[in-house]
C-alpha cells in the first residue's frame, strides 16, 4: 500500500488512537445520521450521510454540477489533484473486468443506492482535517468523489454528500489504514434520543464485554454477520438461513418475504385481545391505534414480544442480535405505533435481510476489519466515549 511512504510521525500515531465523530440525525422522522467532515483547503464543513453499505466516500461537486440535489452547504470545489485511471483504488470502484480508461488523467465513477439513488462523477484527492484521541490534528490527503450528476433516491433528504464506510480500499477508513494512521475497525453507537458517534480505531471500546461474530465469506461484499435464524419470544420460528447485512445508510430494518410475513403472523397473534387495533398512517405501511395516542414506546411495550437473528459463529456458539420493542417499533407524529421493519423483497433486495438504524440503536455496533469480526454492545450513545489509552 503506502507503508513505504510513512513518515515517522504518522508511524508514531500507530500506537492506538482513534477518531470520533459527533453525528447528528435521528430514525424518525429524520430518516438519517449524518456527520460533519471538514475538507478541502482552507477546510470547508460539510453533512455526510453515515453509510456502512457502501465504499466510496462522495460530495456534491461544482465541476461544474450538471445534476444536483438539495444540500445544506455549498457545492464542492474539487482540488486540481485528479487520481489517475490505474490507480488501484479507481480498479475498485468499476465492475469486476470491466476497468476502461476512456482518460488516463482521470478516475470516473458511477456509484447506484438500494433506494435508486446514483451519483456519477470524477476521483479527486483532497486534505480532510482530523482530529485523533490522543490529542494529535492531521491533515491526511484521501481520494473522494466529486459527484457532477446526482439521481434522488426514494429516501430524499439534503446532503452534501455521502460517508462510504463499507469493507472496499477505497473507504476512507481503509486509507487512513492505508496509510499508517489507524486500524481499520470501524464502529457506531446511535442514539435512540437521536445523535451519537461514529469512530475510526480500536482503542474505543472494551473487546471482551462485545458479542462478536465473523464476518461472512458468502456475503463478502457487505459487512455480514452471515446467515440468521428468526428467534420469537426465545422460541425457534423454524426460519433460517436468512442472508443479513449490517446498513447504517438505511433507517429501517427489512426481512425478507418468507421472514417478515412469519414476524407479521407472530406479532399480530401476540396482539390479539389487546387494545391495539390497526390503522393507516402514512408514516410507514403497519401501525396500530390505542385508546388514545401513544407518547412512547414505554406506553406500548408490554404489547410486543423482543425478538431475534441468532448466527452461527463458527463451529457450535451462536450469537444473538436481540430486538426489544424499541428496536423495532416508532412512534408516529400521529401517536400510532408502526413497525419499523419492511417487506426487503418488496423493494427489491431479494432474498437480503437488512440491519437498519432503527435496530442498532443504543448499541455500539463495530466493524473489525483487521479481524474480520463484527461485534456489538449495548451503550450510552448520547455521550462520547474518550480512548481507552488516555482515559483514568
Amino acid at each position: 500500500m503506502l507503508s513505504g511512504e510513512m513518515s515517522s510521525s504518522m508511524m508514531l500515531n500507530r500506537v492506538g488512537s482513534s477518531i470520533v465523530f459527533p453525528l447528528h440525525g435521528n430514525v424518525y422522522p429524520a430518516g438519517y445520521y449524518n456527520v460533519t467532515l471538514n475538507i478541502g483547503q482552507p477546510p470547508k464543513p460539510y453533512f455526510l450521510d453515515i453509510d456502512t453499505g457502501s465504499d466510496l466516500t462522495w460530495l456534491q461537486c461544482d465541476a461544474p454540477c450538471h445534476h444536483c440535489t438539495e444540500a445544506p452547504h455549498p457545492l464542492y470545489q474539487p482540488s486540481n489533484n485528479l487520481v489517475a485511471c490505474n490507480d488501484p483504488l479507481c480498479a475498485s470502484l468499476q465492475p469486476p473486468g470491466d476497468h476502461k480508461c476512456l482518460d488516463p488523467e482521470q478516475c470516473d465513477y458511477e456509484v447506484e443506492y438500494a433506494d435508486g439513488g446514483s451519483s456519477l462523477g470524477v476521483l479527486v484527492k483532497d486534505v480532510f482535517l482530523l482530529n485523533f484521541t490522543n490529542g494529535k490534528r492531521l491533515n491526511p490527503l484521501l481520494a473522494l468523489g466529486c459527484g457532477y450528476d446526482q439521481l434522488p433516491g426514494r429516501d430524499l433528504h439534503p446532503l452534501d454528500g455521502i460517508l462510504g464506510l463499507g469493507k472496499g480500499i477505497s473507504s476512507i477508513p481503509s486509507q487512513l489504514s492505508s496509510q499508517g494512521l489507524v486500524q481499520n475497525v470501524i464502529g457506531h453507537c446511535l442514539s435512540g434520543r437521536g445523535g451519537g458517534f461514529l469512530f475510526f480505531g480500536d482503542d474505543i471500546y472494551d473487546s471482551s464485554r462485545v458479542a462478536w461474530t465473523p464476518m461472512s465469506r458468502d456475503i463478502s461484499k457487505y459487512y455480514s454477520p452471515g446467515f440468521a435464524e428468526l428467534i420469537f419470544d426465545g422460541k425457534s420460528t423454524g426460519i433460517r438461513n436468512l442472508p443479513t447485512v449490517f446498513d447504517s445508510g438505511s433507517s429501517y430494518s427489512y426481512l425478507n418475504s418468507q421472514a417478515y410475513q412469519g414476524l407479521l403472523f407472530l406479532l399480530k397473534k401476540e396482539l390479539s385481545g389487546k387494545p391495539l387495533s390497526e390503522t393507516s398512517d402514512q408514516t410507514l405501511p403497519l401501525c396500530w391505534k390505542g385508546k388514545k395516542p401513544f407518547k412512547s414506546i414505554r406506553d406500548v411495550k408490554k404489547y410486543f414480544k423482543t425478538f431475534a437473528l441468532s448466527f452461527t459463529s463458527g463451529g457450535r456458539t451462536k450469537t444473538k442480535l436481540e430486538f426489544s420493542p424499541e428496536a423495532y417499533l416508532i412512534i408516529s407524529s400521529k401517536g400510532n405505533a408502526c413497525l419499523g421493519i419492511l417487506n426487503g423483497t418488496e423493494v427489491g433486495l431479494g432474498d437480503l435481510n437488512v440491519i437498519g438504524d432503527i435496530s442498532m440503536q443504543d448499541r455500539m455496533v463495530i466493524y473489525n476489519n483487521e479481524k474480520q469480526v463484527i461485534g456489538w454492545v449495548p451503550a450510552n450513545c448520547d455521550r462520547l466515549p474518550k480512548s481507552k489509552s488516555n482515559s483514568i
